[in-house]
């Protein structure tokens, strides 16, 4: 199958960089990779320009006007964009473990969705690496890592424990789906505007339509580099309607989806 590396960013380039350079180091490389840029400024059309000379894949920009926090808006827009059978998806703010790509395909299957966790950075270490702009090899013994059990790989636990353990329905910072499911239930809801609910949403519609979730631990590992939390304005206003809309009517499709896109992105 084809695969597709989706990549959402907002005016964080030295963050990008490091995202994008882990991505370029993976085991399994995706077949293309899609920056799904929600309105920054050219700093990060320059990097992004600069670092296609140094991808081994396709890299490719797909840039939003700046009308504010519109996450949902901008996946959408990737999700048509993408060529690839299978999407695997992250913030510009991880650093990619190298098996991370691979980890999410060994997890895939028809009628499956997988959701992977992180493993947060103290602002110390994440000052260091977005100042040095080059990659660390960050493992469970690194200093300033938070929940450092998270960075542990172990891949016959990770499958003993995929569809054992009760998580939360899904974390758009690391997910994988089938891009053929995404278009069933017309993806992200574009409704949520301002942080929150839009990645809860879409993993509840996938289950609705009938798929499973897989559950990652212990592999497909991300680590997050700090920030601080921005954008909140909206989020009584989000999960106010998630669990007035989505959550209590067992609904599959959204109205203001990704399908909107599909005719310009062919």
């Amino acid at each position: 199958m084809k695969t597709t590396l989706l990549i959402s960013t907002y005016n964080r380039p030295d963050a990008l960089r490091l995202c994008l350079l882990s991505a370029f180091r993976q085991t399994l490389l995706p077949d293309e990779i899609l920056v799904g840029d929600d309105g920054s400024t050219e700093e990060t059309a320059h990097l992004i320009e600069e670092m296609k000379q140094r991808s081994p894949v396709p890299l490719i920009h797909v840039w939003q006007e700046d009308k504010g926090f519109r996450l949902a808006a901008v996946r959408n827009k990737c999700i048509a964009r993408a060529s690839g059978d299978y999407i695997v998806q992250v913030d510009g703010d991880l650093i990619l473990q190298p098996h991370f790509i691979e980890d999410h395909l060994a997890f895939a299957a028809p009628g499956y969705y997988v959701k992977g966790g992180r493993v947060n950075i103290t602002d110390r270490l994440t000052k260091a690496l977005c100042a040095s702009g080059e990659l660390r090899n960050l493992t469970f013994f690194t200093p300033g890592l938070m929940r450092r059990v998270n960075a542990v790989r172990c891949l016959p636990l990770a499958r003993y424990l995929s569809e054992r353990r009760r998580t939360a329905p899904g974390l758009g910072c690391n997910l994988s789906y089938w891009r053929k499911d995404a278009l069933a239930v017309n993806g992200y809801d574009e409704f949520f505007e301002g942080w929150g609910g839009e990645d809860w949403d879409f993993a509840v519609r996938l289950l609705h339509s009938g798929l499973k979730k897989r559950s990652l631990k212990f592999a497909g590992i991300v680590f997050h580099l700090w920030h601080n939390d921005l954008y909140m304005h909206n989020k009584a206003k989000n999960f106010k309607y998630y669990y007035e809309v989505v959550d209590n009517a067992q609904r599959v499709r959204c109205e203001h989806g990704v399908e909107q896109y599909l005719q310009e992105a062919q």
